[in-house]
């Protein structure tokens, strides 16, 4: 088997900002797993908050390739990787190899029937005004997550409200809130009918919201990596967003699913931006998710070939065998 590494950058439409972060292109990694005829492709983006970038992405796979050639085995590759893009873009990559060796889908092979999913479409900050006005312009998607700062968040939030009424909203904070904070804006948040805040607090600050008691459910994002974030932070929220990107891939976005299961929580599939071929391994953790969001690419200039279908109404069909999987 033969392991390549790729450096792919896609230009966005336009920029997007969220707390703390402005993204004017997404600069991927992709690995390809050649077997013969056969391809099996992954990709990953990093983590910005941890400074991951494709040249720390490239240079981590480049440590494995040798190992990866010489027949290491997907579990294997968990304990030689941390969790982050790198991990992320060799895991599906062998699950997209491992289906095509089998003659399969990854549907068969984790015994699934997969369903169309509805996804969020995301509407960065910006001015009130503007922020309306995106909203407004995404009145074929039903579902909208909207970013927010400690920035009149509800001024903006009101905004986009009053342009669209009929929409069901999730709110990301992006760790831009202080307990205070969040306890003075959550009843606002209610009363507008936000189904969901997303990680209001910093990475590091959970704590803050012991016995505290939302009148919204909140979600843990940059809280909650991987299983081992889970286990610390899981009694303080609500809903557990997985990013295939945070936890390293499919695998271990699978355990997440197991373990927020077995405790009753939430699930949100969420993503770091990326083309389709990112977008199509989290649509299966998107299976078992009541809040989706997988419209990182929207937000390109141009997709990769067989990209995901984004039907009227947010609705996405399941990944054509041609991209992933």
């Amino acid at each position: 088997m033969k392991m390549q590494i790729e450096s792919i950058s896609f230009p966005m439409k336009q920029p997007f900002t969220i707390t703390g972060y402005s993204f004017d292109a997404c600069h991927t990694v992709r690995v390809t797993l050649e077997d013969g005829e056969l391809r099996g492709c992954g990709e990953g983006m990093g983590i910005y908050y941890f400074d991951e970038t494709q040249q720390s992405m490239a240079a981590q796979l480049d440590e494995i390739a040798a190992a990866v050639e010489g027949g290491l085995s997907r579990q294997e590759v968990q304990n030689r990787l941390p969790a982050g893009g790198a991990l992320n873009a060799l895991d599906c990559a062998m699950w997209d190899l491992e289906a095509k060796r089998a003659g399969t889908s990854i549907w068969q092979l984790l015994d699934m029937t997969p369903k169309p999913l509805t996804t969020v479409c995301t509407v960065g900050i910006d001015s009130p005004e503007a922020m309306a006005a995106q909203a407004k312009a995404y009145s074929r998607y039903p579902n909208l997550k909207i970013k927010l700062s400690d920035d009149a968040p509800i001024e903006r939030l009101e905004a986009i409200r009053k342009a669209r009424p009929d929409a069901s909203l999730i709110i990301d904070v992006n760790q831009g809130w202080s307990i205070e904070e969040l306890r003075e804006y959550a009843p606002a948040t209610q009363q507008l009918g936000v189904a969901m805040i997303e990680q209001p607090l910093r990475r590091g600050d959970d704590e803050a919201l012991e016995g505290y008691q939302s009148p919204v459910p909140l979600g843990a994002d940059e809280s909650c990596l991987h299983s081992a974030d889970y286990h610390r932070i899981s009694k303080y929220y609500d809903v557990i967003n997985i990013k295939l990107d945070k936890c390293g891939g499919l695998t271990q976005g699978l355990e997440l699913v197991k373990l927020a299961q077995r405790d009753g929580k939430t699930l949100m599939i969420g993503n770091m931006m990326g083309s389709s071929l990112s977008m199509a391994p989290a649509f299966v953790i998107g299976q078992f998710c009541q809040f989706v969001d997988i419209d990182g690419a929207l937000f390109l200039s141009h997709d990769v070939d067989n990209g995901l279908d984004y039907g009227d109404g947010g609705i996405v069909t399941p990944p054509n065998p041609a991209l992933w999987g």
